[in-house]
């Protein structure tokens, strides 16, 4: 049966659930920042993606070691990680997966999957995917993280969903691929979200084709922030490449900051998985390690 890990210090607290190695509580303060799974709108909060992030495009994906029918998003996200680690200390706690006759009908590679939280500030969580090739052939895939925050945060009075705002480093200009209702990525005709701008006001209007996608943030780093209470998240990517910026339609209090290696199928791109645009290949026993940190402000 799946069960609920704590990790704490300080006024800093997280909960991970087995099921998942899925984030499913982050509170400073006794203030709780992230999505509690409402299932009117999302059911889930923080879930982890791999072997894939995205819709794939075709039902089955073609492979090096033979046909892998991925579903959306692969499938660690569904299934129950093994508790390796805790520290003694209480802030830091692993959990991993590996393959088995569930994971090879739908990906047929062996693999460990090993996902970290550790805090490593007075108010900051440390997520770290580890992968590792466990079999004889070169291995694809990606992965990403889907946390989703309150907005408005919890217990903030006197501020709406549009009150917010995605902050950067730095002023830039970014174009988003457009996601079409099966999913699929295309930059034939981009979505143009920001112009020599530094801040990009949270509305309604900007999830009108589902997602916005990043690529190469300045900085590796963005705010989702109050702009009248200074309330939110930053999150540090520097590991990964894309960042997903997404809320539920029409009305869901939260947006999901996600940050990925790979991404949605593209629309000019076929059925192998190798071909994936920024997909990662790790030779046999080789490790890929990546983190991202989330700070509550």
């Amino acid at each position: 049966m799946p069960s609920n890990v704590t990790i704490s210090q300080g006024t800093l607290s997280a909960v991970i659930s087995t099921m998942g190695a899925e984030l499913k509580s982050l509170a400073l303060d006794g203030r709780e920042y992230l999505w509690q799974g409402n299932p009117k709108w999302w059911g889930k909060s923080a879930p982890v993606l791999f072997p894939l992030v995205g819709a794939t495009g075709y039902d089955v994906l073609q492979t090096a070691a033979g046909p892998a029918p991925v579903p959306k998003h692969g499938f660690a996200r569904d299934v129950e990680f093994h508790l390796v680690e805790q520290s003694e200390d209480g802030a830091s706690v692993a959990f991993e997966l590996s393959e088995s006759e569930y994971t090879l009908a739908r990906y047929p590679y062996p693999f460990s999957l090993r996902m970290t939280y550790a805090i490593t500030g007075p108010a900051t969580l440390k997520q770290t995917f580890r992968v590792e090739n466990a079999g004889d052939v070169p291995m694809p895939f990606s992965v990403g993280g889907h946390p989703a925050f309150n907005v408005p945060v919890s217990g903030v009075e006197g501020e709406t969903f549009e009150d917010y705002e995605l902050r950067f480093t730095e002023a830039w200009t970014a174009d988003s691929p457009k996601i079409s209702v099966d999913g699929i990525m295309s930059y034939a005709d981009p979505f143009h979200v920001l112009q020599n701008a530094d801040a990009l006001s949270v509305s309604r209007d900007l999830f009108v084709f589902d997602t916005v996608v990043f690529r190469d943030v300045p900085g590796a780093r963005i705010e989702l922030v109050g702009k009248k209470s200074g309330h939110g998240v930053r999150v540090d990517f520097p590991d990964f490449d894309f960042v997903g910026i997404w809320s539920a339609a029409p009305d869901a209090p939260f947006v999901a900051v996600e940050p990925w290696t790979g991404h949605a199928a593209l629309d000019v791109e076929d059925d192998v998985f190798e071909h994936r645009d920024n997909i990662t290949i790790l030779a046999p026993g080789e490790v890929d390690e990546r983190s991202f940190e989330i700070t509550l402000l």
